[in-house]
C-alpha cells in the first residue's frame, strides 16, 4: 500500500516536470542535433561554491526525486505539439524528442551525505544533448532539498537534545515546495513534520498541537482545552489570552485530570507569543509545583537556529520547538548555489578535458573525470579531510599521505599511514539509463545523515564561525587545471 502511495505521489510530481527546463536548454540541444554531435559524450559535474548561512558543511538531499525524474524523463504529444507552435525547432529534432530516453550513467553521494563546496556531488556522463536537457531539473530539485535539509540541521544542531517539529506548510511556496521540504528538514534532522501528505506519500512522523481559532471556537479556554484533551499527545496552545494567568493554570487542570484518570496521554503546552525565555521558565515552575514534571514545553513563533541559540543560553525551559517559516522558506539564505559544469568530452574514445576560466579563483572547475575521496582519522573515525582525484587514481593507504590547500598550496597536511582511512564518496545510480541504485527510506536517509554527522568535530559544526573542512585536490588533478589554465593564457 505505501509503495502504491508513493508511486501515485511521484507520477503527480513527474507528469509534466520533462519540460522542466531553461529554454536555451532546447535551443542548445537543437543545435547539438543539427551539427551532429548530440552523440558525443560529455562529463558533466553538480558541486556548489559556498555553504550556505556561513555554515560549515552542507546536507545533500534530492537524490530520490531526482531518479524519478530521469526515469519518467520522456516528452509527451503535449509537449510535441507545444515546442512545434514555437516554430523554433525543425521537425527533424521534434522526431528525435518523441523518442527521447536517457541512456547516460549518473554517480552520485548518498543522499543525507555530509558534504562541502566544489566536490563533484552528482557526476552525469552522457551525449551531450542528454546531459543539457537534464540540467535545469537537476538543478531545481537537489538545489531546494539540500538548502532546507541544511537549514534543518542548523536547527536541529542549536536546539540539542530537544525535539525539532517542522510545520512550515501554510508558509511554503508551493504544495511541491511544503511536500519536499517537510522530506529534506526530516533528512536535515527534523524529528515531526505536520505535513500530513509527506507523512502519507514519504512515512515519516506527524505531528502538531492545535489552533488559536480552536480555543476560540468555545465559550472558555478550559473547555477548549478539556475537548482537546482526548488527543495523544495532549499538547494545548495556552496563550490565547493570557498565558500565565489563564493558560498555564486550564492546563494544569486538565493535567491534573488526566494524570487522576491514569491516561497515558503525553501532554505538554505550547507557547506561541512574549518572551519565552521569561515564560517558559515560569510555566515550567508552575507544571512542577502542580506535579507535572513531565509535562512538555513547545515553543513557536517565527524561530529559527539563532533564536534558539540566545534563548538556550538564557536558560529557556524548552523541550520541543516548533518551527516554520524561516525554515521552509530558508530564510534568510534563498537558494543553496549549485551548479552543473561540462568537465570533459571524449573524442574517438578518448577524454578531452575542459575547464571555465575565470577572474575569480573559486569560479574555475576542476576538469576531466573526477573521483572524490572522503579521508579519516582511524581512531575516532572523524573526517580528516576530502580529496578529489582523477578517476583513474588510487590512494595507496600503506603509505603516508601529504595533503595541501589548492589555491593556497603552501598549507601541507601530512597524514601517517597508521592514521587513515579512506571511502569513495561518489555511488553508481545509473548505468546506461537503467538504475542501478535502491532508494531507501526516508527514515533510513535520516539516520544516515545523523550518523554522517557525527564524522564532524564540533568544531565544523558550530553555528557562527565554524571552521573550514579541507576540500583538496591530488597533485595529478592540481597538475592538470594549473596546465589547462596556463595554455589558455598563452593563447591571449
Amino acid at each position: 500500500m505505501q509503495k502504491k502511495i508513493l508511486q501515485t505521489a511521484i507520477k503527480i510530481m513527474t507528469d509534466k516536470i520533462s519540460m522542466l527546463m531553461d529554454f536555451y536548454e532546447l535551443t542548445m540541444a537543437q543545435s547539438f542535433f543539427k551539427q551532429n554531435k548530440h552523440l558525443e559524450i560529455g562529463i558533466f559535474d553538480f558541486f556548489y561554491r559556498a555553504n550556505p548561512f556561513g555554515n560549515g558543511y552542507a546536507i545533500f538531499a534530492g537524490l530520490e526525486q531526482f531518479i524519478s525524474y530521469i526515469q519518467n524523463l520522456k516528452f509527451s504529444e503535449e509537449d510535441i505539439s507545444y515546442l512545434n507552435k514555437l516554430k523554433k525547432f525543425d521537425k527533424d529534432f521534434l522526431e528525435y524528442l518523441k523518442n527521447f530516453k536517457f541512456d547516460g550513467d549518473i554517480y552520485s553521494v548518498k543522499e543525507g551525505s555530509v558534504i562541502f563546496p566544489n566536490e563533484p556531488l552528482i557526476k552525469i556522463t552522457a551525449p551531450i544533448l542528454q546531459a543539457h536537457i537534464i540540467e535545469g531539473a537537476l538543478l531545481n530539485i537537489i538545489n531546494h532539498q539540500s538548502l532546507i535539509a541544511t537549514k534543518a540541521s542548523r536547527i536541529v544542531q542549536s536546539a540539542g537534545d530537544n525535539n525539532v517539529m517542522e510545520f512550515g506548510l501554510r508558509r511554503a511556496h508551493s504544495p511541491s515546495a511544503a511536500l519536499y521540504g517537510s522530506r529534506a528538514s526530516i533528512i536535515g534532522g527534523i524529528k515531526f513534520t505536520s505535513n500530513v501528505m509527506a507523512g502519507q506519500i514519504f512515512d515519516i512522523p506527524i505531528a502538531g498541537t492545535h489552533s488559536h481559532s480552536w480555543v476560540m471556537s468555545f465559550d472558555t479556554e478550559l473547555e477548549a482545552f478539556e475537548a482537546y484533551a482526548i488527543n495523544d499527545p495532549c499538547i494545548l496552545l495556552v496563550d490565547t489570552y493570557n498565558t500565565l494567568k489563564s493558560g498555564v493554570p486550564n492546563a494544569i487542570k486538565i493535567f491534573d485530570k488526566l494524570k487522576k484518570q491514569g491516561s497515558t496521554n503525553n501532554y505538554g503546552i505550547r507557547l506561541d507569543s512574549g518572551d519565552l525565555a521569561y515564560i517558559s521558565k515560569k510555566a515550567r515552575e508552575m507544571l512542577d509545583k502542580a506535579g507535572h514534571e513531565n509535562a512538555i514545553i513547545a515553543a513557536s513563533n517565527d524561530l529559527d537556529e539563532n533564536l534558539i541559540s540566545d534563548l538556550k543560553q538564557q536558560g529557556a525551559k524548552i523541550s520541543l520547538w516548533g518551527i516554520g517559516t524561516n525554515l521552509i522558506t530558508s530564510s534568510p539564505k534563498p537558494s543553496f548555489g549549485g551548479v552543473y559544469k561540462l568537465s570533459g568530452i571524449y573524442k574517438q574514445n578518448k577524454l578531452i578535458p575542459k575547464i571555465k576560466i575565470s577572474e575569480t579563483p573559486e569560479k574555475i572547475n576542476n576538469p576531466s573525470n573526477k573521483k572524490l575521496i572522503r579521508i579519516y582519522d582511524k581512531q575516532t573515525n572523524k573526517m580528516i579531510a576530502d580529496l578529489i582525484t582523477l578517476e583513474n587514481e588510487n590512494i595507496n593507504t600503506n603509505e603516508d599521505l601529504t595533503l595541501f590547500h589548492p589555491i593556497q598550496t603552501w598549507k601541507k597536511m601530512k597524514i601517517k599511514k597508521s592514521n587513515y582511512y579512506v571511502k569513495d564518496m561518489l555511488i553508481k545510480i545509473f548505468e546506461k539509463g537503467n538504475l542501478t541504485y535502491k532508494n531507501p527510506s526516508v527514515m533510513e536517509i535520516h539516520e544516515y545523515a545523523n550518523k554522517e554527522k557525527e564524522t564532524l568535530w564540533e568544531e565544523y559544526k558550530r553555528i557562527t564561525n565554524p571552521n573550514i573542512m579541507p576540500v583538496d585536490l591530488s597533485q595529478k588533478l592540481y597538475d592538470l587545471k594549473q596546465k589547462m589554465i596556463n595554455d589558455i593564457y598563452d593563447t591571449f
